[in-house]
């Protein structure tokens, strides 16, 4: 299945939103053959993220590496799924990242925003590199196993910006990606490594530091 119009509904789906192992492999031979580049240094921690509702226009994704400080593990090399969007609201926002402060023990910040009604998070420009979601999704004119290099970069969306970042993904290479007019997600749950955006507006933002880790402290 290279392309679906209209709307395609996948429950549960991880990583790079398509359930088929051959997509998932096309991504890893891309990554072992040095295809795809790396996006900017990040900083060795992963962060959890959950959102009630998530409303994006101009939706594409791809696959990419981050690189920045170790992590736990002593990894410094993060293959990640981009998941971009020209423009996003998002209902019910919240990040949480855990920091280990030694003597102190474990502390995790937890931001929220958008939980008030009318006044959701709107972004504009977004790109969230992560390596694990869980969602129910329906995308609007989808495009499966598209060429990475041909996805749209027009002026001012969020390819450009990606451009912009001094990354030569998804342009200039020939790797896997998908895309759609817009993206619709519900009980989303994901880690990533970083988020940007051109824009960012945070209504209610209410920013926490919670001592421990795991369910009841972090986002999930």
């Amino acid at each position: 299945m290279s392309q679906t119009f209209g709307k395609t509904r996948w429950r549960r789906f991880a990583v790079v939103m398509v359930p088929s192992i051959a997509a998932t492999a096309a991504i890893g031979v891309s990554l072992a053959n040095s295809a795809l580049a790396a996006s900017f240094s990040v900083s060795g921690q992963s962060f959890k993220v959950t959102a009630a509702d998530l409303d994006g226009q101009g939706f594409a994704q791809f696959g990419s590496v981050d690189q920045g400080t170790p992590d736990k593990n002593g990894n410094k090399v993060h293959p990640v799924a981009v998941s971009a969007f020209d423009t996003a609201t998002i209902q019910g926002l919240c990040q949480s990242v855990v920091t280990d402060l030694g003597p102190l023990g474990e502390w995790t910040l937890v931001l929220k925003a958008g939980n008030e009604s009318g006044k959701p998070v709107e972004a504009a420009n977004l790109l969230i590199d992560l390596d694990q979601l869980n969602a129910d999704a329906t995308f609007t004119d989808i495009n499966i196993g598209q060429d990475a290099s041909t996805l749209d970069a027009h002026k001012g969306g969020v390819i450009e910006k990606y451009r912009a970042l001094g990354n030569t993904t998804p342009t200039g290479t020939k790797g896997f990606a998908q895309a759609a007019k817009s993206a619709h997600l519900t009980k989303v749950e994901q880690t990533a490594w970083a988020t940007s955006a051109g824009t960012f507006k945070l209504s209610g933002l209410k920013l926490n530091i919670n001592r421990g880790s795991g369910a009841g402290v972090e986002c999930y």
